[in-house]
């Protein structure tokens, strides 16, 4: 495929490499996007309005296999960086009522509340209804889904060993 084929966000970025990582890029960014759009939009659909995607993500974390978690393990599995952001979005869930903390010791640990477990049950039958519909649930196109989803755990990681040399560098 000609480099002038190929749909990318910035063709100056684009590396004789591997142009193709300059077209996954640009489908990541849209897809980003997308699913941002539609985590608000189901999140709002379920009853909960005015929510951001972290908001969601850090509301479904909580309430992941119902057990208490730390700010520090929720920005981890999150990969979140910036722990400031989740403890903000953290405090806007509680104002909400769809999480709790209680303390231990110096410790903060957060669990979903009822109305907040509520909200996420909603937000599945909201996915149930208008997502999945979009997928056939074969065992050929769920194989595919996996390899997709190593994949991008595997680019993270990349991406993530690359931002801690470009923070160091000096070009």
């Amino acid at each position: 495929m000609s480099d002038s084929n190929r749909i990318v966000s910035s063709q100056h970025l684009v590396s004789s490499k591997s142009p193709e990582l300059s077209e996954l890029e640009f489908g990541l960014i849209i897809a980003w996007h997308a699913f941002a759009r539609w985590m608000m939009r189901c999140m709002t659909a379920a009853g909960v309005k005015d929510m951001t995607p972290i908001d969601v993500l850090v509301l479904h974390h909580v309430a992941h296999r119902d057990t208490e978690k730390r700010l520090a393990d929720i920005g981890f599995v999150l990969n979140v960086e910036d722990t400031h952001v989740v403890s903000y979005s953290l405090r806007k869930l509680a104002g909400l009522g769809l999480v709790q903390s209680s303390k231990r010791g110096k410790e903060a640990f957060f669990s979903v509340t009822e109305q907040g477990r509520t909200a996420c049950l909603a937000y599945r039958d909201v996915r149930e209804a208008c997502l999945m519909p979009g997928f056939t649930g074969s065992p050929e196109d769920n194989v595919h889904i996996s390899e997709l989803a190593r994949l991008l755990r595997t680019l993270s990681g990349r991406y993530d060993q690359a931002a801690r040399a470009a923070s160091t560098a000096s070009l």
